[in-house]
């Protein structure tokens, strides 16, 4: 996945065979102006993302696309399954798009909401 094909703020973090990880502004989640663990990050894998990890043995069937706020705080309106590598990648470009764009509710993924958080990042989204 190329980052010139991605929106404002979004950067390929990792592309791999297996997995491709794409971050919102690592410039600003350099844990001065915020907390780095709190760097939104959109996973393209053959997992899906409720495993925390490959299970050995497993014959992984299409590929998976999650958006997590933080290591603990997944979107889960956010994920979403596809056939193939290529249509997963267009489906986390598209996800990137709506993020940055402040058209994803992650606010309801939080169980106990940080606000002054929150409020920053819908400031840099534009939500």
């Amino acid at each position: 996945m190329s980052e010139r094909d991605l929106p404002d703020g979004w950067r390929v973090w990792n592309d791999d065979e297996g997995t491709t990880i794409l971050v919102y502004r690592p410039d600003v989640f350099d844990t001065q102006q915020f907390p780095a663990p709190c760097l939104p990050t959109i996973r393209v894998t053959q997992r899906p993302p409720t495993e925390r990890k490959r299970r050995a043995g497993s014959n992984p069937s299409g590929w998976f696309v999650s958006l997590r706020l933080e290591p603990e705080v997944r979107v889960k309106s956010a994920d979403a399954g596809f056939e193939t590598r290529d249509a997963a990648e267009d489906g986390a470009r598209d996800l990137a798009e709506r993020f940055a764009a402040g058209d994803v509710d992650y606010r309801g993924a939080y169980q106990i909401p940080r606000e002054d958080y929150l409020d920053e990042l819908d400031a840099l989204t534009g939500a």
